[in-house]
This record gives structure tokens, sequence and C-alpha cells, in this order.
């Protein structure tokens, strides 16, 4: 199926020290895209995969599940982990919480995880009605395009398809209930005005998760990196890796 024009997946090999890069859902690489270029051009190799389903139409993604998702995500740090010294995980909204269960899977083998705006909890009353609603309506209208920031468009579907959103559930108990084993450093982004996500995530993290540090930012909603603070969260993330990784990035 065809793909939406900005929706590729996004590839850069620099050196020994690597980022997978995880978007959110209904999103696309887009959204994180800026941020891996950013990355790349200071000598991190960046692996940005787009999930099945997304990119094309949301009545494909009506086909997948959590687990498609998850799947993609780890043949991409497979892959990374074949390349690099260090690998490290990141990720926006929905694409936080995978990242945050390849850290408590793979345990050391991941340095660290980056996540902006992460969703790890049901606290949206139409998501907890999901499992009931898939029976009725294909799709609801959709949570896409939070950015504060004037002329900026995050490429993702107008509609939240709710087969694939039945699943998520899932994926946030599994998460939370294993938070105990992320053992890895943490940096979390969390913006104060997020339409999409609420704080509980974070709240949540912040209780499990000793070792986290949480940056407030002020001035973007929930797709913060294509909003206002997006250069603080390049700038930020990229001296998290310089101070984890065990070794120096190509340009350093």
């Amino acid at each position: 199926m065809p793909l939406m024009p900005g929706a590729e997946p996004y590839h850069h090999d620099a050196g020994e020290v690597g980022v997978l890069l995880c978007h959110g859902f209904t999103g696309t690489p887009q959204s994180l895209r800026p941020w891996g270029e950013f990355l790349a051009g200071h000598g991190v190799s960046v692996s940005l995969p787009r999930q099945p389903g997304h990119g094309t139409r949301w009545q494909e993604m009506n086909r997948t599940r959590w687990e498609d998702w998850y799947a993609e995500v780890e043949k991409a740090f497979a892959d990374l982990q074949g390349r690099c010294a260090d690998v490290f995980v990141a990720g926006l909204s929905l694409g936080g919480c995978l990242a945050l269960r390849l850290a408590e899977v793979h345990g050391a083998a991941i340095r660290g995880a980056v996540l902006v705006n992460p969703s790890i909890a049901n606290d949206v009353p139409l998501l907890k009605l999901a499992p009931l609603l898939k029976w009725f309506v294909p799709s609801v209208p959709g949570v896409a395009n939070d950015v504060k920031k004037p002329g900026v468009t995050e490429l993702a579907y107008s509609r939240t398809p709710v087969k694939a959103a039945a699943s998520l559930p899932g994926l946030w108990s599994l998460v939370q209930a294993d938070l105990t084993k992320v053992s890895q450093p943490l940096l979390v982004f969390h913006s104060v005005d997020d339409h999409v996500v609420k704080p509980t995530s974070v709240a949540i993290i912040r209780q499990k998760v000793p070792q986290v540090t949480i940056e407030e930012l002020t001035d973007s909603y929930h797709v913060a990196t294509l909003d206002n603070d997006a250069d603080r969260i390049f700038a930020g993330s990229l001296d998290f890796i310089r101070t984890h990784a065990s070794v120096p990035l190509q340009r350093d």
C-alpha cells in the first residue's frame, strides 16, 4: 500500500553508538525525523523504522496490534545492536512505551532510554471503551497533531483505528508490571500542557524507576519533537548519550 509522502523510515550509519527512535500511535517517522537527523549529524548511528499499519491508511492499521509494532522495533534493535557497540532507545508517546519495553526486555544491552511524553497508562476514557467499541465502530476522531508551534503539522492519521487501539491496554499493563526491571538511566521530557497523554504515565515512571531524570517542557504540546522545545530535546538527548556511552561518538 502506498506510503504517505514523508512517512518513510530513516536510517543513518555513523559510528559505534546507535539510537533507535520509536514513533507514536497513528503517527509516522516524520514526527521524529528532525531528531534523528540532528543526532546523525553529531556522530550517532540512527534507526527510525515505520511501524506496521502506520503511514498508509488507518484502515490498514486496524489489521495490526501492539505486538506487530513492538516486533518491528525489536527487529530494528537487533540490527542496530549488530552494528554498534552501544545502543540507546528513544520514543515519543506510545513510542516511548515501546522503548521502555525494549529496556525491560534487554537490560544491560541497552545503555539508556530517552522518552518524550510517554504513554504507559490507560487514562483516556474513550480508549477504555475501545475493547467494546471495536465491535461497533471502526474508528473514532484522531489524537494527532497536538502541536503548539504555528505552521507545523504532524504527519499522522486523522482517525483512530479502534481495533488497533483496543490492543493498547495489554501493552500498558505489561510495561507497568515490569518497570522495576528498568536498570538503565532514563531521561524523560514531559510537556506541562499535553492534550493527548495525561500526567499519569510520567507519575508512574517517577514512582517505579529510581534512576530517572524528568525535564518539564513549558512551550510545547504533545508532539514536542516538532514543537517549540524540540531543540532542547535534541541537545539534551545528545548530552545524555555522550554521558552514558562507553565509547566516544564519531565526531567527539
